[in-house]
């Protein structure tokens, strides 16, 4: 029988990882590269941070470094952290992100690699020679069969949309059975803040865009805080008791700014809210002396720092103005 994985073997790495906390870009720092007078300034202030040159005018080179630093985040806590199902949990998205992009680009006859992030559990190598042959005992049981469900829908309906239905429910699904396998209650919060955030995201948007119960009836998850039949009551009554409905929940902000959003208001507030309302669930990991929430709260944390760092550099080298990138960024951990 394996060794029952307890919260004291994560003393060593939790103290690793309250020291490498004082790393992540706090809000200030992030104002600094805001207010920086040239993008040259803006990228030496972040490689003082640790980051390599990040060339907001290649947006592609840009995105490949992140990615290099996002795996290297991962691999090096790999190697210390006691479970390594919390580090795959990370790496999840990426499996099913891959797995859209091979079948859609299979469909199609086109070549999907420009659209490949190899950082999930499987090569991109790998995934693409299962759909390829059919041949999907080699990928986790999860994967495999959320792959082959997918396969069959889009060969069947030739809709990529139904197969990334598919593919996103077996995604939450997978992280869902990881939070119960572990037996983590952290991380089953977690699980069940981003069903919510996925759902009320699908709320708005299948409401502006005018779709019937029956669509959205099959586009929501289980396993979140409010309910499937609770949202589909207030899509029934066209977005009315929204508000009410999330009041009580850490999504409050977000679901008044998603009724704003049915009247004709932008989606960037609400869907910056949404990620918000995931991140305060992640922050109460500060608060956690030792176990698996330092771990998956810093891991969490530098994936926000990633999506904020390309608001940062595209922005300004777009033109945007200061207050436009501002409103943009995701909450910050620390």
């Amino acid at each position: 029988m394996a060794k029952k994985i307890k919260d004291t073997d994560y003393l060593a790495i939790s103290a690793r990882i309250r020291a490498m906390e004082n790393s992540l870009l706090t809000r200030e720092r992030m104002e600094q590269v805001l207010d920086a007078r040239t993008d040259d300034e803006a990228v030496k202030i972040l490689q003082e941070c640790g980051y390599p040159e990040l060339d907001p005018t290649h947006p592609e080179a840009m995105d490949a470094a992140l990615s290099a630093a996002r795996e290297a985040t991962l691999a090096d806590l790999a190697d210390s952290a006691p479970d390594p199902r919390y580090i795959d949990i990370f790496k999840l998205k990426y499996d099913y992100h891959n797995a859209k992009a091979i079948l859609k680009a299979s469909a199609v006859g086109m070549d999907p690699d420009r659209l490949l992030m190899d950082m999930g559990r499987v090569s991109t190598s790998e995934l693409k020679e299962a759909v390829q042959t059919g041949n999907f005992e080699n990928l986790p049981a999860r994967l495999a069969a959320a792959v082959a469900e997918a396969k069959e829908v889009l060969d069947t309906t030739r809709d990529p949309q139904l197969s990334d239905i598919v593919l996103d429910r077996w995604y939450y699904k997978d992280m869902g059975d990881a939070a119960e396998d572990t037996g983590s209650e952290f991380l089953r919060g977690y699980v069940k803040v981003q069903i919510d955030a996925a759902n009320l995201r699908t709320l708005v948007r299948t409401l502006r865009m005018g779709k019937n119960a029956d669509f959205l009836r099959g586009v929501l998850f289980e396993g979140g805080e409010i309910t499937p039949d609770a949202i589909l009551t207030i899509s029934a009554a066209g977005g009315s008791g929204m508000t009410e409905l999330y009041a009580p929940t850490r999504f409050q902000a977000a679901a008044e700014a998603g009724a704003e959003a049915l009247h004709g208001g932008a989606l960037t507030e609400f869907e910056k809210l949404c990620d918000d309302a995931v991140g305060e669930y992640l922050a109460g990991a500060q608060f956690v002396p030792f176990g698996e929430a330092p771990l998956l709260g810093y891991l969490a944390a530098r994936e926000t720092e990633y999506t904020n760092l390309r608001i940062l550099l595209l922005g300004r080298s777009t033109g945007l103005s200061a207050d436009v990138i501002r409103s943009r960024l995701r909450a910050s951990y620390v």
